[in-house]
């Protein structure tokens, strides 16, 4: 029943409304039947989950569990529990100045009930809005009890003059302060086991106890914890007990294709306006990006325990777009496009993300992020060019020897990070059988995207080991493997 929270003050306009209590498991649970009913997106904006996670977090929801949602870091698991908001009503009544959100129509607190003994159908009545029924909390070594749950306030003792005995003196934590709210407690494992365990009551009976007062309070709440897998580190672990009163654990996932993975990092990439219009990103450069973290993920110097997150895809993107904003800057130019050689900008962004394993620690953050993108552009090679075979026959012809003898015979390719698109585009175009092999295989591609193409093709033969390339201060240089050393006998 939808009520004009405008025009109800009291609590006899409520009760003549036709009211009725309704607990937040079954609001949410109501709410989320019409939305499939009507065949609406339950959870907007989150995507890749529209066939695993989000179908078991609404049978979770019309279970009416407590949920934990347990994945790695940066799969928006903290986003589901915020976007659960849309599926509580618009508005809820409560009785004016409660700590903990009184229902009117069932008061728990001590001060709902003697409010309402006095003033009966003349209580005052405010209205909830679904945006301020949203609590987190980040769980921290630190966190207490008394944070949580409550305790006594000796200073409210003393100016209320009352005794220790009174249960006017308690404090109330974050949790009753969330009364008939969702609850979030982020990165449960590294809340203290001896605090996890004050969470009991309140998920199996629903009530909490506070010094020893005998206090009973009916709390109503829709609890959701995010936690990252319990052997991704030694931090701590979600204690058996607990795990046994939530209802439903959910696991989480990184996008499974690099279109999904694209969409995440376009909506959530934060860019000047500016940048969007000036700067021109062809579609193999976003690809790229992407499978830079599914090569994280694969890597044999990063800890796949730790995760990638979709921030490193986030962040990076953003530098990509600041690497070429930059050099349109210096250069005075009005507009300007992606290049392969911008992804050296990506590097800082990459470094901040990985958690390395002992060899890559050898390597070091930066050769690792560099052998990061060389492997995205091995792995985008294929889509777009004949492969390579690591064993071929002596004397036999490859598609790609042509342009192998050009940078044999000739002095090689330069290209500074800062040198202007004429420039640019006069480099690549230099290079004949360059255009020759992007027109044979790549006849479709749009002509914006070639010159991407060509360093693409010129990356992927130095990955290859068919070319080898060498990184300036200010640019790169690709030349023959052994070119140069035959030249010099």
């Amino acid at each position: 029943m939808k009520l004009n929270h405008k025009e109800i003050t009291n609590l006899g306009e409520l009760k003549k409304a036709g009211y009725k209590t309704k607990k937040i498991k079954d609001e949410l649970r109501a709410n989320l039947i019409d939305k499939i009913k009507s065949d609406e997106i339950t959870f907007p904006g989150v995507w890749g989950y529209e066939n695993s996670v989000v179908p078991e977090l609404e049978r979770a929801i019309l279970s009416r569990h407590n949920i934990n949602l347990l994945g790695l870091r940066g799969q928006a698991k903290t986003r589901l529990a915020r976007l659960m908001v849309n599926l509580l009503d618009e508005y809820i009544p409560i009785v004016a100045g409660s700590e903990i959100n009184d229902d009117p129509l069932s008061p728990i607190s001590r001060f709902a009930i003697e409010t309402i003994k006095e003033h009966g159908d003349l209580t005052p009545i405010a209205w909830l809005h679904r945006s301020d029924r949203f609590y987190e909390k980040l769980a921290t070594p630190d966190v207490t009890v008394a944070d949580l749950i409550g305790d006594v306030d000796p200073i409210k003792a003393a100016n209320l003059k009352l005794s220790y005995a009174d249960d006017r003196v308690i404090h109330f934590g974050m949790i009753p302060r969330a009364n008939r709210c969702i609850f979030v407690i982020n990165e449960l494992p590294d809340l203290q086991a001896r605090i996890q365990v004050s969470l009991f009551n309140i998920l199996q009976e629903g009530d909490i106890q506070i010094r020893g007062f005998k206090l009973r309070l009916p709390l109503d709440l829709q609890f959701v914890f995010t936690a990252n897998p319990e052997d991704y580190t030694n931090r701590g672990s979600i204690v058996t007990p607990l795990k046994d009163r939530i209802g439903s654990q959910i696991l989480t996932h990184y996008p499974e294709d690099i279109e999904t993975a694209r969409k995440i990092t376009e909506q959530e990439s934060k860019l000047d306006k500016r940048q969007t219009e000036v700067i021109y990103v062809p579609d193999l450069a976003k690809d790229l990006l992407e499978q830079i973290s599914r090569e994280a993920r694969e890597s044999e110097y990063v800890d796949a325990k730790s995760g990638i997150s979709a921030r490193m895809s986030i962040t990076s993107f953003e530098n990509l777009m600041s690497t070429a904003e930059r050099r349109l800057l210096k250069n005075g130019q009005e507009t300007t496009m992606i290049r392969l050689s911008d992804f050296m900008g990506v590097i800082p962004s990459i470094i901040g993300k990985i958690e390395l394993v002992y060899e890559g620690e050898q390597e070091g953050s930066g050769s690792v992020a560099e052998i990061l993108i060389e492997d995205a552009v091995k792995s985008l090679f294929l889509n777009y060019f004949p492969k390579i075979d690591k064993l071929e026959r002596k004397d036999a012809e490859g598609p790609y020897d042509e342009l192998i003898s050009w940078f044999f015979d000739g002095e090689g390719f330069d290209l500074l990070d800062d040198a202007t698109d004429e420039e640019y585009k006069e480099k690549l175009d230099s290079i004949i059988p360059l255009q020759q092999l992007v027109t044979k295989h790549q006849p479709n591609i749009n002509k914006e995207d070639t010159y991407f193409l060509k360093e693409l093709l010129l990356w992927g033969l130095v990955a290859h080991k068919k070319l080898s390339k060498q990184r300036y201060t200010v640019g790169y240089q690709i030349k023959d493997v052994y070119g140069s050393f035959i030249r010099g006998l």
